[in-house]
């Protein structure tokens, strides 16, 4: 240990200079900011949120391709433990969780509750870089209001997104495009199907005198699970038709035709059909049987 030069035994004690304060560098008054990145289906892009986040001098940013029905997001999970990490090192420390938008943070009001909870339980703060709701929050005190308003906010937002979804589909609906893969039994087919069974002829049977007219199984016959689901569905449809036109659940009767009488025009259109799916059979079993064994 250094001793001063002027120090000698029974010397008096002297007040020296008063310590200078050193004041608080730039690095440890500036918050610290977890970002967090997410979106819900894999072939969306990530870029513009993480430049955001850059922008924004987050300390480590979290991202995630992740859907929207998934309850567990591992990514959000380890941005709130790395800022409560943060927190408990260093409680005056000021921590935020940044985020690009609002949809990012939650599925719904009771998640955004819940987050709302954990942020204002550890005093981690929430930035929104883009909205109407642009800026920092504390979820203590008045913070909590705005919190309550994201949640209706964000519940809102998801029943608009479904509804439009929902009119949509009715739309489609309405223009004859159901959504999902293509029927392989089609109306004509079925017709077909229903007037042999009504013969008494059997499921299997019916299946090798259907042939499918579309999709990569043109050509071929359709599976016997394939006519038995088509048959049950017809006879489902037939049986709620008749309810909601207040008709009791019985066969209808059918119409005898005698000789000389005119067909309608739907016999007439149904006798068409019958004999073109009849010829199409027809030159299926040909090539079958010039096909070599």
């Amino acid at each position: 240990m250094l001793v001063p030069a002027d120090r000698n035994p029974g010397r008096t004690w002297r007040q020296g200079p008063a310590l200078a304060v050193v004041p608080q560098t730039e690095a440890a008054a500036r918050p610290i900011r977890i970002g967090y990145a997410r979106t819900s289906m894999v072939r969306q892009e990530l870029a513009s949120q993480i430049e955001a986040l850059e922008a924004a001098h987050c300390h480590k940013i979290f991202q995630e391709k992740i859907s929207t029905r998934v309850k567990h997001r591992p990514e959000m999970a380890a941005a709130l433990k790395l800022a409560r990490d943060f927190k408990e090192a260093a409680p005056d420390q000021v921590v935020i969780l940044t985020v690009h938008e609002m949809k990012r943070l939650a599925r719904n009001a009771a998640e955004l509750m819940q987050l709302s909870a954990d942020l204002e339980s550890t005093g981690i703060l929430l930035e929104l870089l883009t909205g109407p709701l642009t800026g920092i929050y504390d979820p203590n005190g008045m913070g909590s209001m705005l919190f309550a308003v994201l949640a209706v906010a964000a519940q809102l937002d998801r029943n608009y997104i479904r509804e439009k979804t929902l009119e949509g589909q009715q739309a489609a609906a309405r223009k004859g495009n159901h959504g999902g893969r293509p029927k392989v039994i089609d109306d004509d087919m079925l017709t077909f199907a229903v007037a042999l069974k009504d013969k008494g002829t059997p499921v299997p049977e019916i299946a090798k005198k259907l042939v499918i007219k579309t999709g990569k199984n043109a050509g071929e016959h359709p599976s016997v699970a394939s006519v038995y689901r088509a048959l049950a569905d017809a006879e489902e449809a037939a049986a709620f038709a008749a309810v909601d036109d207040g008709l009791p659940l019985r066969p209808k009767p059918a119409r005898i035709l005698q000789s000389g009488d005119p067909l309608t025009p739907e016999e007439t259109d149904l006798r068409e059909r019958l004999i073109a799916q009849r010829a199409q059979l027809t030159a299926a079993d040909r090539e079958e049987e010039r096909a070599p064994a």
